[in-house]
Parts: C-alpha cells; sequence; structure tokens
C-alpha cells in the first residue's frame, strides 16, 4: 500500500482506551492513531478528513494538557444534523479518534466502556463541535476553517474536466497531487495557525 509520504509526517495522537486495556487488545491501553488510519476509515483524504483530525487534535490538546486522552471518555456534539453537508464525514473520523458513538455504539460490559450515545447530531452551540470530558465536565467548541488554506486555480478547471470524461491520464494525476498538496498544507504547514482551528473553552 502506496500512501502519501506527509501522511507519515502528520504527527500522531496517543490516546488510553480502557477497554482495549481491559479486554487485553493493547498494554495499559495505550492506542496511536495516525492520519493513515482516517484516511483509511474515510477512503480519501481530504481538507475535511484534515480538518476532523485537526478539530480533535485541538480539543484534545485543551481538554487533557499533557495527559494522555482518554479514548472513549468523551462526548462529542455537532452542530449540524448528522445528513447535513460533510458532518456525517467528519464524525466518523472524531468517532474513531474518540470512541464517541451514536445509537450503533458499543454498549458497554457490566455498565463501564460505554461508547453508545456519546456523540449527538444537532446542537445548538457556537461553534461546529463540542468535545465534553466525561470525567469533569470541561467542555470545548471547535470550528474549521479551510479558506485560510485556498485550493490551488487550476484544481478546480482539473476537476471540471474529468468530470466532463475529457481529462488526460496525466491531468487526472496532476489533479489529485495538487488536491493532496492543499492537505498537505493544512495538515503540516498550517495545522497550528492562527484562524485555521478555532477553539472557544466551555469549562
Amino acid at each position: 500500500m502506496k500512501l502519501p509520504d506527509f501522511f507519515h509526517a502528520v504527527p500522531p495522537l496517543l490516546l488510553r482506551d480502557p477497554l482495549a486495556a481491559f479486554l487485553g487488545a493493547a498494554e495499559d491501553g495505550l492506542l496511536e492513531y495516525r492520519y493513515s488510519d482516517a484516511v483509511k476509515l474515510a477512503g480519501h483524504s481530504c481538507p475535511t478528513v484534515a480538518g476532523a483530525w485537526l478539530m480533535t487534535r485541538r480539543a484534545l490538546a485543551v481538554l487533557y494538557g499533557d495527559a494522555v486522552p482518554e479514548r472513549g471518555g468523551i462526548r462529542v456534539e455537532f452542530r449540524d444534523p448528522q445528513g447535513d453537508g460533510v458532518t456525517g464525514v467528519i464524525a466518523n473520523v472524531v468517532g474513531l479518534l474518540t470512541g464517541a458513538a451514536a445509537d450503533g455504539g458499543f454498549k458497554g460490559i457490566g455498565g463501564q466502556f460505554n461508547r453508545h450515545g456519546l456523540m449527538h447530531f444537532g446542537t445548538a452551540m457556537e461553534g461546529e463541535i463540542r468535545y465534553t470530558r466525561l470525567d469533569t465536565a470541561a467542555a470545548v467548541e471547535t470550528a474549521y476553517h479551510p479558506q485560510h488554506v485556498p485550493a490551488w486555480p487550476e484544481t478546480g478547471m482539473l476537476l471540471q474536466k474529468i468530470q466532463a470524461g475529457s481529462a488526460s491520464p496525466e491531468e487526472r494525476r496532476e489533479f489529485g497531487r495538487l488536491w493532496q498538496e492543499r492537505v498537505k498544507r493544512l495538515l503540516i504547514e498550517y495545522a497550528d495557525a492562527p484562524g485555521l482551528v478555532t477553539v472557544r473553552s466551555k469549562i
């Protein structure tokens, strides 16, 4: 499996999952997630998948500081309904990283490790996503502004040719290269740039 090299340059996220520890799936429940895991879940890499990764990374950093975040210990709420726009795509990536799930989630063992009902949609808020620690009730809201890193002008022209069926193999490859180049800039060059991801504390 050949993935773009920059996927491996995106800093991974380390989380502790008590369920993984309980069932012996990972020593001390420590799980490391990489951007490539989110790509494999979504089936593609795009600014939306990158945004879900970046918002979750920032939220966990604020909520847990230097401590290892607890996967399964976070409630996640979305401002928009699940079926609106790319909300469902974002929710899948956020769920991968936080363990939060909606009605189809794991219902726990003996009253522990519940993931069911930790993800909600259509919640009134100022941001796009609210992350809340179950143990402390500390919460943050995030919003993502990918327009701060615009696509190259050629991208739109190439996309039109691809959709019209008139693009050459070289043009298709160039479209993919430019598309991933923008994702690279979002995840690496601008990941911590002011304004790309905004975080509002609700503690």
